[in-house]
């Protein structure tokens, strides 16, 4: 659920600096060896870290203070990170205009979002918070028609922003006058999937071109989200009062799987099939999300959940869609 900072090659669209994301084209990548692992294996094992991750965070808060969880999922992420350069003999990015753009996306795409969402499963269902982050191709859409001229809206792309937030709004039952779901809980869940794109096209904006690997400049700015985090949480929060073990495990998952080792995962799909197949695993995410949360944590949905995720899905995936080229 981590988004990184410097992919490798663009995407179908902005939507892809979600958790689930196909990497932003923020820097020239170094040469990825290709894995003895089939891609569909390893793009199967990361719908499920990802999809997992909101079941993990709801754990986590069952133990730790919010701003905890993120910070012990940013820490972690970043220790896999570096283990990882440190195999790979990689140095970390130079300059001080590339780590000032970091530290902006370290608050973008890691420190906010990822505190958002844990602050938001507090009042909802890990499975909510999992189709609110599906949200993230539509903003990231909507946000790219204003804020990147290349990006022309077409009638399929405006169909698929109206069927998304058609979706949203049947997933919240307002035709009941959004009667059962927490308001504040789902509007931070919701902008925690806005700060997703937003980070995307600020990295897009100022880190194209910037020398290093995506791997380590992803590193440098987990880095920088667990100063970040180590900063504030103190101000927000007291010492937590114990370890309890099945938190802290889903803690050090959350982070080294699913900030870590998942990320790796995704930049060698990138490399072997392409952004557009990568991006793919965004479209599993909530039905993961949303049978783990069922399955292992009790949830209750309604039927309008599920219908209500599939019209998300639908309309995202139509937002992505470039339709056929005229001919010349």
């Amino acid at each position: 659920m981590s988004a990184p900072a410097a992919p490798q090659h663009r995407p179908a669209d902005p939507a892809s600096a979600s958790p689930s994301s196909a990497p932003a084209p923020a820097a020239r990548a170094a040469a990825t060896p290709k894995s003895a692992l089939d891609w569909r294996i390893r793009f199967g094992v990361l719908s499920v870290i990802w999809g997992f991750s909101f079941l993990l965070i709801k754990v986590g808060t069952e133990g730790y203070a919010p701003m905890q969880v993120s910070l012990g999922r940013v820490l972690s992420g970043a220790l896999v990170l570096g283990a990882a350069l440190l195999v790979r003999r990689e140095p970390l990015p130079r300059g001080l205009r590339t780590w000032g753009h970091l530290a902006v996306a370290a608050v973008l795409l890691n420190a906010l979002p990822f505190t958002l969402f844990a602050y938001s499963e507090l009042a909802i269902p890990s499975s909510l918070a999992g189709i609110c982050n599906a949200t993230s191709p539509l903003w990231g859409m909507a946000l790219s028609l204003v804020a990147l001229s290349e990006d022309r809206p077409t009638r399929r792309r405006v169909a698929g922003l109206g069927l998304g937030f058609l979706g949203v709004l049947t997933v919240l039952g307002a035709w009941q006058g959004f009667a059962g779901v927490d308001p504040a809980g789902t509007a931070m869940a919701l902008l925690a999937a806005f700060c997703y794109p937003v980070g995307w096209i600020y990295v897009r904006r100022t880190l194209t071109g910037t020398p290093g690997s995506p791997l380590a400049l992803t590193a440098g700015q987990l880095a920088l989200a667990t100063a970040q985090l180590a900063v504030v949480t103190p101000f927000v929060t007291g010492a937590p009062a114990g370890f309890p073990l099945w938190p802290t495990l889903a803690v050090l998952a959350l982070g080294a799987l699913g900030t870590g080792l998942a990320l790796q995962m995704q930049y060698g799909l990138v490399t072997e099939v392409g952004p557009t197949t990568a991006q793919m695993v965004t479209y599993f995410i909530p039905v993961i999300a949303t049978a783990a949360g069922v399955l292992l944590l009790d949830e209750r949905v309604g039927w309008n959940t599920p219908v209500g995720a599939l019209v998300v899905l639908a309309g995202a995936a139509l937002t992505q869609s470039r339709g056929r080229a005229r001919a010349a």
